[in-house]
């Protein structure tokens, strides 16, 4: 396969020589006022859409034209302006418009499948910010996010938190809900993996935290919205992104692209291997993405997406307090006697389909269907399972005209079916002759089928020039049943639970003093249902009395603009009630029951600084922090004989605080950052804590437009630079079995580094 690759750059760089004999067309940048390029920029000529930029704020246009060309640069975030395009003259700057004329932004539904259109500020990775990472950590750049924090036990193994939401979820991450291009990632049980997806094929990351993007589900931590790269209309490119890394790291990503005004397409392929720092933690993944969309007329577009993930990961696990301090790298005993891994196939697909009835009215309907098989040997059991699910999402948008000023109407609904079958067998490794996990006599065989349906819609109100509201309400139904297809007569446990009906409305509003300055304020309500598994008793019978964990969000906050827009502040403050909270009694090595425990109460502040600095002679610099500070308690949690009411929540640390700087200059750019995660209760008892720890990261990198056609970029990165050891993700309630301490931690990489060439052909 590297030679398959070493001959595709090679044929790349003799195509680069011998294209400028060829064709004549012209190529431009468009930057912001910190020298950022801007994508989705449209140029104009004679009121005609000639070309658009693409993520880097790069354009080319089509041949014809003769030169000098005066053209218009449309964007809806920065003022219009016209300019002159000749061989010599292609990079522009774009003013940004002030945040009052932003407001009448006109929504078109096809829009709504990559962005929340939430109106009070939400945060947003984008690509750039991912460049500033290893192209393997997708997990860094989201925990910049105040309020965001992710724990990451190993590439295939992480745990989102949002505001203390999740925290008590012990293996993955659900209490979210998540979306890649528009199509639901988040599975009929509620958990959610974005572990699989590639960084280099991610364009940005929208998060909205808390319970206020009804047309995205009402999830109590909030939604997560995942969009690929596209090419710019006008671009067709090859690309291919090679690295290589501390622990036999070795990434390779090709994609090739090409747009027209009717019809754009993208194919990544991506793959990846590492042998891990720790023991048993080898690593092996191929991604194939495809996106097409095609405009059949001004009315009617259709898109489509395929994508396809393979990968074995083998499994660690979590180690206790005095193998953390011995040796980080060594697995649990038994996950290793066992050698532990998960295999996984896993396909999803959609159709997307937009109609424009009129300039106000629209439609878009999309159908999607995914199926994940996996095989993961464990020390106590092996579990086969595979889920394949099924469903349907629409959504209308009107725009009208209220009090003078321009409003928005959406509503729709989403339904989703998903049936998961899965077996146990006897794990029979410790007879093996130490060759590892072998399948013995079958332990249990079940099937679930979980449906779920989302009726929303929500409506957009100027109350006045600088006032804007934003109504919506969300209606979920949820329902599963249970087959038993092990046990027969009266030791079989079929069951059937169906929830009632949850209704969750959510407020939003935004009042601009000035053009520097607005507050906005958000009260919404969520909710979260328990998964079947923890709805089970633990003789296997359905339990009639476990509920949906529900509770209000509160929201204060404000964004101001200084020093002509290079500086911008983010400050917020939240409060989070959450009644009939859902946690998972341990009764097994790898058992659990689900009950709902009581109420909590989840708080706190969190502040975003940036600072972007561009100065004539081509050297930038943007340095940037982001805090939070929380405080978040049980009121109300009794667990049998023990009462841990006022206690701390388990696993969110109270003070987290990142930041770093980027350097620009020319053709090279510096990043450098931190994040610092102060400590946190690991039992509900507050008896036990993890360490505070920081993590300093930094990457050098150096591109060069070789021709006008081809582009080359050498980097180099040391993530951990310090050599922190450090917990990366703990497991609450740990318990020892036999006489083994409780295993709480999953350690951190060590220092590691990373190096890679990226080449970039352009026709």
């Amino acid at each position: 396969m590297r030679l398959v690759l070493f001959k595709i750059m090679a044929i790349t760089f003799v195509s680069a020589i011998l294209n400028p004999l060829f064709g004549q067309e012209v190529s431009g940048q468009i930057n912001d006022s910190s020298n950022t390029g801007i994508s989705e920029v449209v140029i104009l000529f004679d009121g005609q859409r000639l070309s658009k930029t693409n993520i880097d704020g790069t354009f080319t246009l089509p041949e014809g034209y003769k030169f000098p060309l005066k053209v218009e640069l449309s964007h809806p975030s920065f003022s219009d302006r016209v300019v002159v395009l000749s061989e010599g003259n292609t990079i522009f700057t774009l003013k940004h418009l002030d945040k009052s004329e932003s407001l009448e932004e006109v929504i078109v539904s096809s829009t709504y499948q990559k962005e929340s259109k939430v109106i009070i500020p939400t945060s947003k990775v984008t690509s750039k910010k991912l460049e500033e990472y290893s192209p393997v950590n997708l997990v860094s750049a989201i925990n910049e996010i105040p309020g965001v924090y992710i724990q990451s036990g190993a590439i295939n193994t992480n745990r989102i938190v949002i505001r203390g939401v999740g925290s008590r979820t012990l293996y993955g991450t659900n209490k979210i809900r998540a979306y890649f291009n528009g199509i639901p990632i988040t599975n009929g049980a509620g958990e959610t993996s974005i572990d699989a997806f590639d960084p280099e094929d991610i364009d940005n990351i929208e998060i909205v935290k808390g319970p206020k993007a009804t047309q995205y589900g009402t999830n109590l931590g909030g939604t997560l919205m995942l969009n690929s790269k596209q090419a710019g209309e006008g671009e067709t490119y090859l690309k291919n992104s090679f690295t290589l890394g501390s622990f036999g790291l070795i990434k390779n990503n090709i994609s090739v692209a090409t747009a027209s005004k009717k019809l754009s397409f993208n194919i990544n392929f991506d793959h990846l291997e590492s042998d891990g720092f720790r023991e048993n933690s080898d690593y092996n993944r191929n991604t194939v993405l495809f996106t097409s969309n095609y405009e059949i007329n001004s009315k009617n577009e259709i898109g489509v997406l395929i994508n396809y993930i393979d990968y074995l990961a083998q499994i660690p696990s979590s180690i206790g307090q005095t193998a953390m301090a011995e040796d980080p790298a060594q697995a649990a005993f038994t996950w290793g006697a066992a050698k532990g891994y998960e295999d996984n196939k896993q396909v999803l697909t959609g159709l997307n389909y937009t109609h424009r009835f009129s300039e106000e009215f629209s439609n878009t309907t999309s159908f999607f269907y995914s199926y994940l098989d996996h095989y993961e040997p464990r020390p106590f059991n092996i579990l086969d399972e595979y889920t394949y699910g099924y469903g349907a999402r629409t959504l209308f948008a009107k725009d009208f005209t209220f009090l003078k000023n321009s409003a928005n109407l959406s509503f729709g609904s989403e339904f989703y079916i998903d049936q998961y079958n899965w077996k146990t067998s006897e794990n029979l490794y410790q007879i093996n002759n130490g060759n590892g996990s072998l399948e013995g006599q079958l332990l249990s065989d079940n099937r679930e089928n979980r449906d779920n349906l989302n009726v929303f819609a929500t409506i957009t109100l100027p109350i006045t020039k600088r006032l804007k509201a934003q109504l919506g309400l969300n209606v979920n139904k949820t329902s599963y049943s249970f087959v038993d297809e092990f046990n027969v007569g009266e030791n079989n446990k079929d069951a059937d639970r169906s929830f009632d009906p949850i209704l969750a409305p959510n407020l939003n509003l935004v009042y601009q003093f000035t053009n520097f300055l607005s507050v906005y304020a958000n009260v919404s309500r969520g909710f979260n249902y328990p998964s079947i598994e923890e709805t089970l008793t633990p003789e296997g019978l359905i339990n009639p009395d476990l509920g949906p964990e529900t509770g209000f969000n509160y929201e204060l906050g404000s964004e101001t603009f200084l020093f002509n827009r290079k500086l911008k502040v983010q400050l917020s403050a939240y409060l989070l009630d959450i009644n009939n909270l859902l946690v998972a009694d341990r009764v097994g090595e790898d058992q659990y029951i689900g009950r709902n425990a009581g109420k909590t109460e989840q708080k706190g502040i969190e502040l975003s600084v940036l600072y972007r600095q561009a100065f004539s002679n081509g050297f930038s610099f943007s340095p940037y922090v982001n805090a939070e500070i929380s405080n978040n308690r049980f009121i109300d949690f009794v667990d049998g004989n023990a009462d841990y009411s006022g206690n701390k929540l388990t696993g969110v640390p109270g003070f987290k605080v990142n930041g770093g700087i980027h350097f620009g200059f020319k053709n090279f750019n510096l990043s450098t950052n931190f994040i610092h995660i102060g400590e946190m209760p690991m039992d509900d008892a507050n008896t036990i804590y993890s360490d505070e720890y920081t993590v300093f990261n930094t990457k050098l990198s150096y591109r060069n437009q070789i021709t006008k056609h081809l582009f080359i970029e050498v980097n180099a990165g040391v993530n951990n630079f310090m050599d922190e050891t450090y917990a990366s993700s703990i497991l609450i309630n740990a318990i020892g079995f036999g006489n083994s301490e409780p295993r709480y931690y999953y350690p951190g990489m060590p220092r590691n580094w990373f190096g890679g060439l990226k080449v970039g052909y352009t026709l």
